[in-house]
């Protein structure tokens, strides 16, 4: 993962790109788990949701940073 990207001369922080591509997938892993009724087991639907961005964050922080030390 690299520091920020430069688009047109502004600087974005990569974070912001990773944290739109965790609530997309957060978004899509929401649907599929409701389809399968699994909030019915959780007490509290927008902690697991918060709990569920925060893993995929991570995940996908940490995957882009592994590709980053290979090039």
């Amino acid at each position: 993962m690299i520091g920020e990207v430069s688009i047109g001369g502004v600087y974005i922080p990569s974070l912001l790109f990773l944290a739109v591509a965790a609530v997309v997938l957060t978004a899509l892993l929401s649907r599929l788990l409701s389809v399968f009724g699994f909030y019915r087991l959780v007490a509290y639907r927008p902690l697991a949701d918060i709990a569920f961005f925060l893993v995929l964050l991570g995940a996908i922080a940490w995957i882009t940073a592994r590709w980053g030390l290979r090039s």
